[in-house]
C-alpha cells in the first residue's frame, strides 16, 4: 500500500531536554537527514523537512494547548519515566510537559491517518486521537453544518449523492457497519469535492460534526520495540543506542559488552533467552536456525554469551555497511542535503497552511487573510 509520507527533523523537540545547549542542533539536523537519505527515504517520493522551518507547527500547538486538559499531559507514561531516568537534567519546564502536545500538532498538521511508531509511542498517538476528538467536538459544529453537508453531497452528482444518503441512512438507522465502510470508501475516491467538503461529509455520515482534524492510528512493525544496549528502552538520552554510522569496531564493542541474563554468572550456568536483551536483537536480525541455535545453546549452557552475540554483531554490521556507504556520499555534498530540506519545508508549509486555515475557520478566527 502506498501512502503520502512526511518525515521531519524535530529540532524544537530537541530543546525539551537540551535547551541550555542548542549550538549543535543545526549539525544534528543535517546528520539526521543524511541518515534518513542513506537508509533509503527518497525526497522524490516523500516530503523531508525541518520542524522549525514550518512555524505553523508552533501555532497549531498553541491553539491546541488552549483546549488540552493539564491532566492529559501529566499522565503520558514517558513524562514520569524520563523525569526518573534523566534526573541530571532540568525537566521542570512547560516545554518538557507539553512536548507530547507539540508532537500531536506535528501529526495533526498533516491529517495523518497512520503514524509509524515504536511500541513506547502508542500512548502518544492515543493522546493525539483524544486531542483531535476534543477539538472536533468543540469546533466541528459549524453554523449551517447540515445544509453545508447536503450541498457537499450534491457535488458528487445525482447518483453519488443518492448512494451516499442511502448508505448514511442504513448506518444511522440500523447501525450497518458495512454501509458505513462503503460510504467512507466512496468519499475517499471522490474527485469532485474539496478536502473540506469530504471531511464535512465524513462527519455527517457518522452523525457528528465536521471532522477538522482526523484521528490517526499507530502503525506498528513486527519489531515494534527495540531494546537499548542496556535492556532499557532505546534512547539517545539514555546513551544506549547504536548509531547508523557507528564504526564496525564500535558496533562490535557495544554488543559484546551488552548485559545478558543475570542468571548466567559463569559460562556453565544455563540461561533464559527471554530475560536477555541480546535475544531481542536475535528476534530482529537472526533467521529461524540461528534463533534455535541461540535458544538451545543458552538454555543448556552449550554456548557462552559472547558466542551468542557474534551472529548479531555480524548481522548489524552487514545491515549498516550499505547505509554508511550512501551516507558518505551525502556527507561529501551537504549542500544537496540542505537543498532537499529547504524544498521539503516549502512543500510542507503549503499543506500546513491549509490545515491551519481549516482550524482557524472552525475556531471562528475569520479576521485573518
Amino acid at each position: 500500500m502506498n501512502h503520502e509520507c512526511f518525515f521531519f527533523v524535530a529540532d524544537w523537540h530537541a530543546l525539551t531536554t537540551h535547551y541550555e545547549a542548542p549550538d549543535g542542533i543545526s549539525q544534528h539536523v543535517e546528520d539526521m537527514a543524511i541518515d534518513w537519505l542513506a537508509s533509503g527515504i527518497s525526497p522524490s517520493s516523500a516530503t523531508i523537512f525541518v520542524q522549525s522551518d514550518v512555524p505553523e507547527h508552533a501555532e497549531l500547538h498553541l491553539l491546541l494547548s488552549m483546549i488540552t486538559p493539564l491532566g492529559w499531559l501529566e499522565r503520558v507514561p514517558t513524562y514520569k519515566d524520563q523525569q526518573e531516568k534523566l534526573k541530571e537534567m532540568d525537566l521542570a519546564t512547560y516545554g518538557f510537559l507539553g512536548y507530547p502536545l507539540l508532537q500531536s500538532a506535528d501529526i495533526l498538521m498533516y491529517k495523518a491517518d497512520q503514524v509509524p511508531v515504536g511500541e513506547d509511542q502508542v500512548a502518544h498517538i492515543e493522546l493525539t486521537r483524544e486531542v483531535a476528538r476534543r477539538f472536533n467536538h468543540i469546533y466541528g459544529r459549524e453554523p449551517g453544518f447540515e445544509d453545508k453537508a447536503e450541498a457537499a453531497a450534491n457535488k458528487m452528482g445525482k447518483k453519488g449523492a443518492r448512494l451516499y444518503r442511502e448508505l448514511r441512512k442504513q448506518f444511522q438507522e440500523r447501525g450497518d457497519e458495512e454501509a458505513l465502510a462503503k460510504a467512507q470508501a466512496m468519499l475517499e475516491a471522490q474527485q469532485n469535492i474539496s478536502i473540506g467538503d469530504r471531511e464535512r461529509l465524513f462527519g455527517y455520515l457518522e452523525g457528528s460534526g465536521k471532522i477538522i482534524l482526523p484521528e490517526p492510528q499507530a502503525a506498528l512493525t513486527p519489531a515494534a520495540k527495540m531494546p537499548g544496549l542496556d535492556g532499557q528502552k532505546m534512547s539517545k538520552s539514555y546513551g544506549n543506542t547504536i548509531a547508523l554510522r557507528e564504526k564496525p569496531e564500535a558496533v562490535e564493542k557495544k554488543i559484546r559488552t551488552m548485559p545478558t541474563d543475570p542468571a548466567r554468572v559463569r559460562r556453565t550456568d544455563p540461561g533464559d533467552p527471554e530475560k536477555c536483551p541480546v535475544w531481542q536483537l536475535h528476534e530482529v536480525y537472526s533467521d529461524a536456525s540461528v534463533k534455535q541455535w541461540a535458544d538451545e545453546g543458552c538454555r543448556s549452557a552449550g554456548i557462552g554469551c559472547i558466542d551468542c552475540k557474534k551472529p548479531v554483531i555480524a548481522a548489524v554490521q552487514a545491515e549498516l555497511e550499505p547505509i554508511q556507504e550512501r551516507a558518505r556520499e551525502y556527507e561529501g555534498n551537504r549542500q544537496r542535503v540542505r537543498d532537499i530540506l529547504h524544498e521539503g519545508s516549502e512543500a510542507a508549509r503549503q499543506v500546513a497552511r491549509e490545515t491551519l486555515d481549516d482550524v482557524l475557520e472552525a475556531m471562528r478566527f475569520t479576521h485573518r487573510d
